[in-house]
């Protein structure tokens, strides 16, 4: 079993209420537009952390991260990545890859909308975390945490961190 805290769109800005809601998490996903590696090194210190870079995202976060990531954790299949679309209007750079091999577990960020759908034509489940960072479209900053196991995603819980000011 593996507890999950997913967040996107941090554009730089790093809010200790993270530390706070990610402590009991066995791992931490940044689905990008990171803003400045210091926020990664934070949530490194939190629990071990998998990323991708975001379209605001520079060179040194692009050195250190991809811009997608396909695992396999706790028998679920994962594609993480920024700028996905969402679920039947996926991004048109990645629509033949998901529809010819759709992750069990596909999540991105970019929109600054927090949604979770399952895609019933691709049999997949699709989050967006919304956005934790104070620059942008959203009203509210929120978060996700969730639980993989045996194959399964459960206890799936969006966490509002306040507005955005």
């Amino acid at each position: 079993m593996k507890r999950i805290g997913l967040i996107s769109d941090t554009h730089g800005h790093f809010d200790d209420k993270y530390e706070k809601y990610f402590a009991e998490c066995d791992e931490i996903w940044h689905a990008g537009d990171i803003g400045d590696i210091s926020v990664t090194d934070q949530l490194k210190k939190i629990a071990p952390l998998r990323a991708v870079y975001g379209n605001i995202d520079g060179h040194v976060l692009r050195s250190e991260f991809p811009e997608h990531r396909r695992f396999v954790l706790e028998g679920v299949e994962v594609w993480l990545t920024h700028i996905g679309g969402r679920p039947y209007v996926y991004d048109w750079k990645i629509r033949d890859k998901i529809t010819k091999s759709p992750p069990q577990l596909f999540i991105c960020g970019h929109t600054h909308i927090c949604k979770v759908q399952m895609d019933k034509r691709l049999k997949m489940l699709y989050m967006n975390p919304g956005a934790a960072g104070i620059y942008g479209i959203h009203k509210v900053r929120t978060i996700l945490r969730f639980t993989l196991e045996r194959g399964k995603i459960e206890g799936l819980e969006v966490v509002e961190l306040g507005e955005r000011v």
